[in-house]
């Protein structure tokens, strides 16, 4: 109990005795009326369930004000003479705890309960339960050891643009598509160095695709960093992401299990985002979702002083340009999947629902095919680390018109001298037919 809630309970208490205290001349029939009506009364006693008060409790707060010539101070509650102690569990249980606690400091609470029983350490009629259990090694200083010994953990920054990136994925709110509500995830890159956002953008999943798209996106418009600081989660784990990073130099980092504190930044842009952008916001589509967010991003967020830096995100991130390192110019092709196919007798590989046509040489051979999602057009060939070109999207129509030489090679009608290059045919007389 509080100091304030024992003034609070002492002022109470003399309001009860004061007619005794200060009330000369009162005959003793008039003491025990009076004492009387006080027991048969109901009380709003603070910070207790009961109503009345017996004649005993009166007599006592009586004879305490007297004997310390009416000092308030004797009114107030005393503390439990077993405070700190555990009132649900018997001396011989509690022993029997610390000793096992002892004996295996890594335990967990469970574990420990099931011990001892079967140990029967736990005296008859002793209920041992979970919160009991753990209120009192806490009491004890004995969760520490399974806890750990705090962490050292200290405030850090990049010290350039572009030397750390952090990015995580926030659930974002639901939009109309095709007449269905369905959930966007914010998917947010920042700059470390002078919380610029590199890239953010809603999407309809949190899936690996998502993902890539966001950071191709970051570092075509913003360089490459140094590191990329993420979660645990599954896209961040991907083979394919850490392949990505390891071509461009770009090292990637995960935080530890459970430890969010290593990526406070993004957090904290992250609760701006809730409470800023969000708040009233009523999202129709994911366009226009998107829109606003990176026009909020642009013209509010990146224009406003930072607390911890005194700069704008904008103005710090541009202060030091001449650190900045370039996204090369065939950045798609660091982004780009492989697939391993068959290519059939009939020449065609399948990949991502459409029908490709590949090189006659490699009919019935395994080869592996780099694509990029959004350039379907572009699936690059190879076959034991070598190049055969761009695979050309299968046409029945073209293809009914083409004649086959003797040795299965597709030559164009009226022309027995193409040849296949780079996934094309081409006309050796005219190489731009």
């Amino acid at each position: 109990m509080t100091e304030d809630e024992k003034k609070q309970v002492a002022v109470f208490r003399f309001s009860v005795i004061s007619d005794f205290i200060n009330t000369n001349g009162l005959c003793q029939s008039e003491k025990n009326r009076l004492m009387k009506d006080k027991c048969a009364r109901k009380w709003q006693i603070p910070f207790s369930q009961k109503t009345r008060i017996s004649k005993g409790t009166i007599f006592r707060w009586i004879r305490l004000y007297k004997n310390s010539n009416g000092d308030l101070r004797s009114l107030h509650p005393k503390d439990r003479s077993d405070q700190k102690k555990s009132r649900a569990l018997d001396e011989d249980t509690c022993l029997a705890l610390i000793n096992l606690r002892l004996q295996m400091p890594e335990a967990t609470v469970p574990y420990l309960i099931e011990q001892m029983h079967v140990q029967k350490r736990v005296t008859p009629g002793v209920m041992l339960n979970n919160s009991t259990v753990y209120r009192f090694l806490h009491q004890e200083n004995l969760m520490q050891q399974s806890e750990g010994k705090p962490e050292d953990r200290r405030k850090f920054e990049a010290e350039l643009p572009n030397d750390l990136w952090q990015s995580d994925v926030m659930h974002g709110p639901r939009v109309d598509v095709a007449g269905r509500m369905r959930k966007t995830y914010l998917i947010a890159i920042i700059d470390d160095h002078s919380r610029l956002v590199v890239y953010a953008r809603f999407y309809l999943s949190e899936t690996l695709a998502s993902y890539l798209d966001a950071f191709e996106n970051a570092l075509a418009r913003r360089g490459l960093p140094r590191k990329l600081y993420v979660d645990n989660g599954a896209a961040f784990r991907s083979r394919h992401l850490e392949y990505i990073t390891a071509s461009l130099s770009i090292a990637l980092i995960h935080a530890r299990p459970y430890k969010p504190q290593g990526k406070g930044k993004i957090e904290r842009w992250f609760k701006t985002v809730r409470t800023r952008f969000l708040f009233n916001y009523t999202a129709v589509s994911l366009d226009t979702l998107n829109a606003d967010l990176n026009q909020w991003i642009n013209d509010d967020y990146h224009q406003k002083k930072h607390t911890s830096t005194g700069q704008t995100p904008f103005d710090r991130f541009t202060s030091q340009m001449h650190c900045l390192r370039n996204a090369p110019v065939n950045l798609k092709d660091y982004f780009r999947q492989v697939a391993r196919r068959t290519i059939g007798k009939d020449r065609t590989i399948t990949l991502n629902g459409r029908l490709y046509e590949g090189p006659v040489a490699l009919i019935g051979k395994r080869v592996e095919l780099l694509y990029h999602d959004t350039e379907p057009e572009k699936v690059e060939v190879k076959y034991q680390n070598n190049s055969f070109g761009l695979a050309r999207p299968v046409d029945i129509h073209v293809n009914c018109r083409v004649k086959r030489d003797k040795n299965n090679n597709p030559q164009p009608a009226g022309d027995h001298h193409g040849t296949y290059r780079s996934g094309t045919l081409f006309n050796r007389r005219n190489p731009h037919e």
